[in-house]
């Protein structure tokens, strides 16, 4: 039986809150709702951030709320402080994100405050999510460079995942926030974590920037790393970090893995047409390797 990779799709978050074109609440809802066709059980639909600073997730909860339930499918929303976890709650989300970085000067531009700050956020939305059975996911920004201060002490990375986990982060998502590493620079990182944690509650979120995505993402897999956050069409990329491009295109993930023997659960016809959908509403071209040679075939 093939070993299973546990995919978080962030297209609908994570991708389009770095897009030019901000959607309307119906066209992204028929985003998600392409998604839940696809085979991926895990989707995060949005962020209860004030629409001022990311208009592209205005109305995350509303939009949360409209969506048909489907219990092999696992929806959840990114909150930045109680507020937006109230929200998300208000709407009977049952998983939420919190995020920092293992960078200082990231974190005060990201969140506007330190790291230490960070988590004494975080301590408000712990106790309120354990007292009504809510799951916490923790994501670590920076895992490699920070666009500020360079490279990252990779114990600095790993002190920051196992302080989410031991707060009651279920798994934490370590993002290569601008593209700059290369599977040398990641191997160092993943040994870092995984002399104090279990590989079982660490993921993966790869940018594309230098194309080195698949190649970091590869690396990962070889070190038993077993959970990855991807973007269909490769929608995305960071708005505090200039110049980082998409977040690895779920395509191509697939491919990877699908080629490797690993199983995703994901349905390729679905996926595609999902992926297609999304980039003509965005009017923008697809960046994914994948989809492009298999459109090509398609059409040959």
């Amino acid at each position: 039986m093939s070993e299973f990779v546990k995919i978080v799709e962030v297209g609908p978050r994570d991708g389009l809150q770095n897009e030019k074109t901000p959607l309307t609440l119906e066209q992204r809802k028929d985003f998600i709702l392409d998604l839940m066709q696809t085979g991926l059980k895990l989707i995060e639909v949005g962020s209860c951030v004030s629409a001022k600073w990311v208009p592209q997730m205005a109305d995350s909860d509303v939009l949360f709320a409209s969506l048909p339930q489907d219990p092999n499918i696992q929806f959840s929303l990114l909150t930045p402080n109680l507020k937006g976890f109230e929200s998300a709650l208000a709407v009977g989300c049952k998983e939420v994100a919190v995020f920092t970085a293992a960078s200082e000067s990231f974190t005060r531009k990201n969140i506007n405050c330190s790291i230490d700050e960070s988590f004494e956020k975080f301590a408000d939305i712990m106790a309120v999510a354990k007292a009504n059975d809510i799951k916490v996911r923790g994501y670590v920004s920076c895992m490699v460079d920070c666009p500020y201060e360079g490279a990252i002490d990779p114990q600095q990375v790993a002190k920051v995942c196992k302080r989410l986990l031991d707060m009651g982060c279920y798994e934490v998502s370590l993002g290569e926030t601008i593209g700059t590493a290369t599977p040398n620079r990641v191997k160092i990182v993943w040994d870092a974590c995984l002399a104090e944690l279990d590989s079982q509650v660490l993921a993966g979120h790869f940018h594309n920037t230098y194309g080195m995505a698949i190649a970091n993402i590869y690396q990962s897999l070889n070190q038993n790393i077993r959970i990855f956050d991807s973007s269909i069409a490769g929608l995305g990329g960071c708005p505090y970090a200039k110049g980082a491009s998409g977040n690895v295109a779920t395509e191509d993930l697939y491919y990877l893995l699908s080629k490797m023997g690993f199983e995703t659960g994901i349905n390729l016809d679905a996926l595609m047409h999902a992926s297609q959908n999304i980039s003509q509403v965005l009017k923008r071209n697809n960046p994914s390797n994948y989809a492009n040679a298999y459109w090509q075939t398609q059409c040959a």
